[in-house]
């Protein structure tokens, strides 16, 4: 296959510093570098907002404290792009920026790591800072006590094997992309329900042609499709807010299947909602909000 012809520029590729970030980042300028062999590329780590902050993780996500300052920089054009996880960018991006690639999805599934999960029962302490998780393991698990646990991934390994709780649940896309050994049971994201754009990455940049030529090698349809559907899904329901909820969208033959479900932060009244459809993936997950909304408010 003969080689492309690469544009004549260096690239300058915004990232937060931590070390999840600088993995998944990694994995961005190898693929690249594998499509435009000649390119240059320089890393500019920053630190975010949300590093600095003393919230629960799982209160910010979405809120875009994550990414505002890469979003800035690439205003300022001091990057040209930004390499986010998709589940901390806003629904509603900076006016000038678009997401240039979808690179291929990780595993969406959540990891019980601690316990296995058919030892969850009433006295069980879990370590979660997330609404998320939060309401889906007391909707699942009865009795289980849900203890704060916040911090990057490491972080939270440590505290559980000090024996600040007995089990805690991480992202399994994460758990890959650190290259961690972790022993853990998968829960299925058809019912354990993942973050919207969970194990996904978003390339982030300024509306010009030039660059989004060069990302396109990048962008993997399938994993672009499911990540509009949910981050309509999201938007619908009213991005920003912290009512524990969550989508998980996939390929189902021609078309799109989605998951979803919203609760109350104490897992009751938690309702679930399965859609599929073969048109715009945009307009699946607005369809499954509409919809879930109505179920909670007791108009379905």
């Amino acid at each position: 296959m003969p080689l492309r012809t690469t544009p004549k520029r260096m690239i300058r590729v915004g990232t937060r510093q931590s070390a999840l970030a600088m993995a998944q980042t990694a994995s961005v300028v190898d693929a690249l570098r594998a499509a435009w062999p000649t390119l240059e590329i320089t890393l500019v780590p920053m630190i975010s907002e949300g590093d600095t902050t003393a919230r629960p993780f799982g209160e910010i996500a979405g809120e875009g404290l994550f990414t505002s300052r890469l979003e800035q920089a690439l205003l300022d054009e001091t990057i040209d792009v930004a390499v986010h996880s998709l589940k901390d960018l806003p629904t509603q991006l900076a006016g000038g920026l678009t997401i240039f690639a979808f690179p291929p999805r990780a595993d969406a599934a959540d990891l019980l790591v601690g316990l296995p999960e058919r030892r969850l029962g009433a006295g069980c302490r879990i370590g979660t800072s997330s609404p998320r998780r939060a309401s889906l393991l007391q909707a699942s698990y009865p009795g289980v006590q849900i203890l704060p646990l916040r911090g990057n991934v490491e972080t939270r390994l440590k505290r559980l094997q000090q024996g600040a709780c007995d089990a805690t649940v991480l992202a399994a896309a994460g758990i890959g992309r650190l290259g961690l050994e972790v022993e853990g049971e998968r829960l299925s994201p058809q019912h354990f329900i993942p973050a919207v754009g969970q194990g996904i990455l978003a390339i982030e940049g300024r509306e010009e042609k030039a660059l989004q030529e060069l990302f396109a090698p990048l962008d993997d349809k399938p994993t672009r499709r499911a990540a509009l559907a949910e981050r309509a899904f999201l938007r619908r329901m009213g991005g920003g807010c912290k009512t524990p909820m969550g989508a998980y969208a996939r390929q189902a033959g021609d078309g799109l299947t989605l998951d979803a479900f919203v609760a109350e932060e104490d897992g009751s009244q938690l309702i679930r909602i399965r859609q599929s459809g073969i048109g715009e993936p945009a307009e699946l997950g607005r369809q499954a909000a509409e919809h879930l909304l109505k179920k909670r408010d007791g108009n379905a």
